[in-house]
Parts: structure tokens; C-alpha cells; sequence
């Protein structure tokens, strides 16, 4: 469509005429994020269409999105005027009405945004959501009282306490936006309102829809459990219930005055820190991501539980897969358990009928390697032995072309030496997911000493394809987080060695705000894979080193978690429980050791366990392992539950007292006695950007 009137708006808002309809273009590359000086221009562009007797303005975004967000840069200083709610008054304000045409993502201030607009199109592909708790705060620009009233109290607080991003379809459904298209967005939405004479239709002052009451105190009661009562979710969760309580004006300033509390929030800061962080870690420094190729299609050799979630992860993002198992009852079970967890899926609304029969189309199987010989990318997921894997590798070099890419999903293993023997090492890269694999956002992408970077950045791309957070990491045992984990879980057995009880750890840690205690974990996970990679490394185990034999025993009891009814904890009733079965266990150890049980608060236990973390951290960064102390705070909370609003464990450590870190690091040195390893603590924390705007 021609435009009839030029560009009059140099900036990050462009305006236009076209007919008598005005139209405001945000360009601000490369997700609009709503800065300053895109505000003013919409101003602008409002008093622009205003002379120009415009009877309808479309607002809209170029490039790639609508508006992804508001500039998190700006949240750590004094906003400068107009901030979004004075911006969202004057559209409400105008004589005429005005649509917020939508693609990409609308999210956070860019919904909040659209929900001053009197109406919303979008098209088919776009995103909507207001993920501000995410962050540690509240949509603080009507969010809270604009939505409800178009989705319902219940719908609101689940949206925007579980950060949801809804698609177009389903907002749709739900009343939050007025039309989809798959034409023009720009003709279709100057089609919209030439179709018939559209009023001003404000969102604050449309009533919400008669809901349950108790379907709405249910959502607020799931919605704070799961946010682990933040104070930002129990505040969400107040100012949508308080719709109706009082005026418009008094609703708004209440939750605006909430917003800018909260963005100088401990939590604020810490959560703004990781969303800087996990936009760092999809690179790598000196490295042009542009060398990365497009995956088209994927071979996955091995369908136990590991190679189904990576199966279901690839099918997930639209990929076909070749899955490749052993032999043909191996490769039917396998198949058969993909297809019941996705019919699951279906049963509880998460995915259609008609993709779970995409995606089961989407998935071959078969007996022999030769299957998979055109695949652009195959990653083996058999067993964790180092002699197994290279002899899949090896096999699969010898079947694949040779620009196709070779991963392995190992945990632990020394993926340098996986590959000495091949031909073409340069074309193997780690894949490490982590289980679910299809749910869990971390991906490890380990690049060995002879990974090309086409391949590495391959990894990288491919990861953001499958919507996870990787990370980039060198060759060590257990790579960033693995290697930190063992070290965790090394010191929780101490301190159960020293005079601690597993139930007692545990709550500590759930204290603290992980999600699960270290042998809860344990016992979710299976004992049995910790006690292989144990007696792996027994051969080369320092006898002078402290060595707890409680987990030993207990998998020579039979006793392997969960799967097996009993592990660090009784599982009988279906729930986990203290067993004295497991104390005489830890009594005989004390014994053996000649150790005198000491007690530990819950505060002493927190400390040591994160100091573990901490100094295994900068150990691994010191070594080259991870490339920056940020990568290592997204790998434990994508991957290992670590607080989100604690920023991660670097972040964490440089919150706290150095004196007090210091003194905790000297007892954990005693703790660990003979060989323990310290690491540059000081020198990484003072390396860590925390993203605080001065």
C-alpha cells in the first residue's frame, strides 16, 4: 500500500497518512523495546494524527515484533517522562479510535501497550504475555487492571504469575484481542477500521466477565504456591482481586506505585541481572554466530528415557526425527512410550489432536544405522560408557556425510577422548540435555578441543531453534553443571557423615529456595548413576581424601531412590519419609569413621552448601571451563533450580559480606580436609557485571 503523506517523525516512531487513517511505526531494532525516546515518539505521533484530523491511527511495530518489552536498561534509574502510563492516557485520550496490530511478540509494556489501544488484531504467529513477575515486579502499566477485564480474574492472574505467552489463536478465544489475520497486517488493519464506524472502546472501563469466585481464589492459591511467595506475585495477585474496589485512577496509581517499588527490589535487580545473563550465554565471545547452518533433520540413536525427551524436544520444535534403537522390540517400546506421552499431552489440553498426529508422523524408527545416513545432525543417547559411545561414534562417522554434525548427550564423560580415534573430529560437538529432556530449558553445548565453530555455533542456533537456554562449555568431568552438582552433592554427604541427617539438609535447601533438597534429588534422579560414575573413579581416587561410604551402602542395600521404593528416604506410602533403616546406615559410617556427631542450623548448612557452589564455580572458570561467571549463574538456575531471584550463585556470593564468605570458605576447607581446592573467589566476584544502572 503507497503512502500518501511522508515521513514527518524522524526517530524511533515513524508516522504516515494513509487515506485518513494514521499510521505510528515503532522502530526501534531489534525487538522495539519500548525506550524513552519510543515513548516520546509516540507521543508525537498521537499529536500528529491529532492535526491531521485522523479519523483511526494503526499502531504497529517494524521489523521482526510488535513491541517485545519495555528497556530493562532504563528500570534500575529514574524513568524520564512520559513514562508508559502517561503514554497509554493520551491514546485513550484521542477522538479517534486506535488498533495495535500485531506481530511477532507483544509482551510485558508492548501488551500493556496494546491494551490502551481501543482494539487489537494480530497475526497468526504472534505472542502475547505480560512476563514483568518473571522479572521481580508487576505490569505496572495497567497490566493488572486492563487485562482481567478483557480475560477474566482467573485468566489474568494465571497469565501473568506464570509469565505465560499466549498464541494468537488462544488470545483470541480468550477476548484479548479482537482479530487474527494472515494477510497484510497493515491493510487488514485499515481494513478493520473502515469495516464499520468503530467507537472508542476503552479496556479500563469495560466490567469484567462474572467468573467463580472460587475458581478465582483457586488460581490465586495455585499462582502464590508456585511463585514461592514472592512478594511481586502476592502483589499481582492483590491488584487483580482488587478490580472494583475502587476507581479506575485510584486502581491504576495503586498498581503503578507497586511497579516502582518493586524494579529497586532485591529480587528486581537479581532477575534483571540473569535476563542480561541468558542473552549473553546464547554467544560466544570472538565468535560470529552468522557461520551457524539451519538443522533440517535429525537422528537420534538410543530410546531410552534420555533419547525419548530428546526425541519429543525435536518433533516439539517442528523437526522430523529418525529414532534408532538396537533392535525391534527396543525401537516399538520406545516408539510406543513417545506416542503415550504425547497422547498425555493431548489428555491434559496441552497439545492438540492434530499435533500430536504432526508430530507422530514427524518420527521414523529403525534397526540400522544407514537410516539416519542423510540427517543433518544425530546425537547418540545410549549408555553412559565410554567404550559404547565410541563405537556408536565411530559408526556413525563412517555412515553420515561429512558435513553432517555428530553430538553425544554424555554427562560426565571425556568427550576429547570419545574422539581421538575419529576421522573427523571437528564435526562432534556435546549435546548435554538434561531430563526431561523435552521440558528442562538447559542445554550444555560442550565444545571439545577439535569442534569447528560452524559446529559450535550450529549448537548454539540449534538450541534457541529447540527453545533452550544453552551454555557453552569446554571439556571437563561433568562440564559447568554436572561438575558443580557433584561438588554440592559431595558436601551434603559430609555434612550427614559429620552429624547432619538427610531430612534436615534438605529442608535447609528448600529453605533457601531450591526446589528439592540434594537426596531428594538423589532419589528422583537414581542412586545407582551417582555410584557408577563413583566406582569409575575409585581407580584414580586419592586415599587420603575424605570419602563418604553412606551412598555406597546404601545401593548395596538396594536401595536406588524412588524406581526402587527406598533410597536416602521410604517411599512405601508414596510419599518420602525419614527410615530408620537409613539412620543405622549413617550411625555405622559415623563409627567406621570415628566421627562425633556435631549439630548444624539450617543457616550453617545453607552456607557451607552454597560455598561449595561458589568455590566449585570459580574453580571450573578458572580452568577455562565456562567462559564467564554469568554462564555459570544460567546453568544452575535453567538447570539445577537454584533460586531465579537469588540472580544464581556468583550473583549470590556477591551480595554477600566478604568477611563472612571468607570465613565460610575457610570452614568449608576444613570440612573437606586433604585436597580440597580453593578457588579465586575474590578475583571471579569482582568480575561480575550485576546489570545495576548507575
Amino acid at each position: 500500500m503507497k503512502n500518501e503523506t511522508p515521513d514527518v517523525s524522524p526517530g524511533m516512531v515513524s508516522f504516515e497518512m494513509i487515506g485518513t487513517v494514521a499510521v505510528l511505526t515503532i522502530d526501534n531494532a531489534p525487538v522495539n523495546a519500548g525506550s524513552h525516546a519510543v515513548r516520546a515518539g509516540l507521543v508525537q505521533g498521537i499529536v500528529q494524527a491529532t492535526a491531521a484530523n485522523a479519523t483511526g491511527t494503526v499502531l504497529m511495530g517494524a521489523g521482526r515484533c510488535f513491541v517485545a518489552g519495555s528497556d530493562l536498561r532504563e528500570f534500575g534509574k529514574p524513568l524520564a517522562p512520559p513514562e508508559l502510563p502517561e503514554v497509554i492516557r493520551i491514546i485513550e485520550n484521542t477522538n479517534f479510535p486506535v488498533v495495535a496490530a500485531m506481530h511477532g511478540v507483544a509482551l510485558g509494556g508492548g501488551l500493556e501497550l496494546s491494551l490502551g489501544c481501543d482494539y487489537r488484531i494480530a497475526e497468526t504467529d504472534t505472542k502475547l504475555g505480560l512476563p514483568e513477575v518473571a522479572l521481580g515486579l508487576v505490569p505496572g502499566a495497567g497490566g493488572t487492571q486492563r487485562l482481567p477485564r478483557l480475560v477474566g480474574k482467573q485468566r489474568a492472574i494465571e497469565m501473568i504469575c506464570n509469565a505465560e505467552r499466549l498464541p494468537a489463536a488462544t488470545a483470541l478465544e480468550y477476548g484479548l484481542i479482537d482479530a487474527v489475520t494472515e494477510g497484510d497486517l497493515l491493510e487488514e488493519a485499515i481494513a478493520f477500521l473502515r469495516a464499520q464506524d468503530r467507537p472508542k472502546r476503552l479496556a479500563i472501563q469495560i466490567p469484567p466477565p462474572n467468573e467463580s469466585p472460587d475458581a478465582i481464589e483457586a488460581a490465586a492459591v495455585k499462582a502464590l504456591q508456585r511463585g514461592k511467595k514472592r512478594p511481586n506475585v502476592a502483589e499481582a495477585i492483590r491488584l487483580v482481586m482488587s478490580i472494583g474496589e475502587h476507581d479506575a485512577d485510584t486502581a491504576l496509581a495503586d498498581e503503578r506505585a507497586v511497579f516502582q517499588h518493586l524494579r529497586f527490589s532485591e529480587d528486581a535487580f537479581a532477575l534483571r541481572y540473569l535476563f542480561f545473563s541468558e542473552r549473553a550465554a546464547t554467544s560466544v565471545d570472538g565468535l560470529d554466530m552468522k557461520l551457524a547452518r539451519n538443522i533440517e533433520s535429525v537422528g537420534v540413536v538410543g530410546g531410552g528415557t534420555m533419547g525419548q525427551g530428546i526425541v519429543r524436544a525435536f518433533l516439539a520444535a517442528g523437526l522430523p526425527v529418525v529414532l534408532v534403537e538396537r533392535d525391534q522390540v527396543a525401537l516399538d517400546s520406545a516408539i510406543d512410550k513417545i506416542d503415550a506421552s504425547l497422547e498425555a499431552l493431548v489428555a491434559k489440553g496441552r497439545l492438540s489432536a492434530e499435533q500430536r498426529k504432526q508430530r507422530c508422523a514427524a518420527l521414523a524408527g529403525a534397526v540400522e544405522f544407514s537410516a539416519i545416513s542423510s540427517c543433518d545432525l544425530v546425537i547418540e543417547a545410549v549408555f553412559e560408557e565410554m567404550s559404547i559411545k565410541k563405537d556408536v561414534l565411530k559408526r556413525l562417522e563412517a555412515e553420515l556425510s561429512p558435513e553432517a554434525i555428530i553430538a553425544t548427550n554424555t554427562s560426565y564423560l571425556d568427550i576429547d577422548n570419545m574422539v581421538k580415534d575419529l576421522v573427523r573430529p571437528e564435526q562432534i560437538i556435546g549435546l548435554h540435555f538434561f531430563s526431561p529432556a523435552d521440558i528442562m530449558p538447559l542445554l550444555e553445548v560442550v565444545r571439545t578441543a577439535k569442534t569447528s565453530d560452524r559446529v559450535l555455533t550450529t549448537g548454539i542456533k540449534l538450541a534457541r531453534k529447540l527453545d533452550k537456554q544453552p551454555i557453552v562449555a569446554r571439556v571437563a568431568e561433568g562440564f559447568i553443571g554436572n561438575r558443580i552438582y557433584a561438588a554440592y552433592r559431595r558436601r551434603a554427604e559430609l555434612l550427614v557423615l559429620d552429624g547432619a541427617m538427610p531430612e534436615q539438609v534438605d529442608a535447609a535447601v528448600t529453605g533457601f529456595g531450591f526446589a528439592m533438597g540434594p537426596f531428594a534429588v538423589a532419589d528422583m534422579s537414581g542412586l545407582d548413576i551417582a555410584w557408577a560414575m563413583r566406582k569409575r573413579q575409585a581407580p584414580t581416587r586419592d586415599p587420603e581424601a575424605r570419602y563418604v561410604t553412606i551412598p555406597d551402602s546404601l545401593c548395596e542395600a538396594g536401595r536406588l531412590g524412588r524406581k526402587t521404593g527406598k533410597g536416602w528416604y521410604d517411599y512405601s506410602e508414596g510419599t518420602a519419609r525419614p527410615d530408620p533403616g537409613v539412620d543405622a546406615i549413617i550411625a555405622a559410617a559415623r563409627a567406621e569413621a570415628g566421627i562425633r556427631a556435631v549439630s548444624y542450623t539450617a543457616e550453617a548448612i545453607q552456607r557451607q552448601l552454597m560455598t561449595t557452589i561458589v568455590n566449585e564455580a570459580t574453580c571450573l572458570l578458572d580452568e577455562g571451563v565456562a567462559q564467564r561467571p554469568s554462564d555459570v549463574d544460567v546453568a544452575l538456575t535453567n538447570g539445577y533450580g537454584f533460586p531465579r531471584w537469588c540472580g544464581g550463585p556468583l550473583y549470590w556470593a556477591s551480595k554477600q559480606e566478604r568477611s563472612v564468605l571468607e570465613a565460610d570458605l575457610e570452614a568449608l576447607s576444613k570440612a573437606i580436609g586433604h585436597g580440597f581446592k580453593a578457588g579465586p573467589v575474590a578475583d571471579i566476584l569482582n568480575q561480575i557485571d550485576t546489570f545495576q544502572e548507575s
